[in-house]
């Protein structure tokens, strides 16, 4: 059965964000994941995450203005120095969170903006920061994400993820595979697992389609759950879902894995 990460930007909302380590940990969870720690010195999650015994599995480049809807920078023509500030802000997070993934978010076409462009900034960046993470042994990711919850998003697509990473040429960027977006733009997970998994770098799983807990909805997870055993799969499942109530009370999913 894979390890489970619980994501501490949906997960444990009823807790300041430091305090959900220890939640989490509590919980049966042996590693966690986020979106962004920037809101807090480096030392200080470290701190946390020591004091709660659990991995950090991931987090995120710096992304743009999330509050007016960014959704990273990666592809933004113009914005490459601000890119490569976000690279090393991260490097220093993840080194003292010995966190060995950061997710570079390839970010949303501007209205307006010309696609073809943002496409050879997206591979230059990812080129640049692949690098950078690679002289810390870091692995770097990015993650196909679906154009219903991210209007304009400028890869969708396995296949298009996987060829950006093909572009790139890095042996350390790998593909993000988040089984909810999966789900949402193309379905067919099990084909899409088996024919990219050589390329995988992270999975990510909700229910699909309310984003809630990995058994509720239209997703197979005990299906899928044994398909990556079975294909040797041996990172972290990062639970990436909003959970409809209470955290703690819609785990009975994680109990029924047998992982705690």
């Amino acid at each position: 059965m894979p390890k489970f990460a619980a994501n501490l930007s949906m997960m444990f909302q009823d807790l300041p964000f430091l305090d959900r380590f220890a939640a989490a940990a509590k919980a049966g969870f042996a590693g966690v994941e986020f979106l962004f720690p920037y809101d807090f010195p480096a030392e200080e999650v470290e701190r946390h995450r020591r004091a709660a015994g659990v991995e950090v599995a991931l987090f995120n480049l710096p992304a743009g203005n999330w509050s007016a809807g960014e959704r990273g920078i990666t592809c933004l023509p113009g914005r490459e120095e601000e890119f490569r500030a976000g690279v090393e802000k991260a490097i220093e997070y993840a080194t003292c969170l010995n966190c060995p993934r950061l997710h570079a978010m390839a970010g949303i076409v501007p209205v307006g903006t010309d696609a073809v462009a943002c496409r050879k900034t997206l591979i230059a960046n990812l080129r640049y920061a692949a690098e950078k993470v690679a002289q810390h042994n870091i692995t770097l990711l990015l993650e196909a994400i679906n154009t219903r919850d991210m209007p304009g998003f400028i890869v969708s697509t396995q296949s298009d993820s996987h060829s950006v990473c093909e572009a790139v040429g890095a042996d350390n960027l790998k593909m993000q595979m988040d089984l909810y977006h999966m789900q949402v733009m193309e379905g067919d997970l099990a084909t899409k697992l088996k024919r990219y998994m050589p390329r995988c770098g992270h999975v990510q799983i909700a229910g699909c389609p309310e984003r809630n807990e990995p058994d509720t909805g239209e997703i197979r997870y005990e299906y899928l759950l044994r398909l990556l055993d079975k294909l040797g799969y041996g990172g972290w499942v990062g639970c990436e879902y909003r959970p409809a109530g209470k955290t703690t009370d819609g785990l009975g999913w994680l109990q029924s894995t047998g992982a705690v």
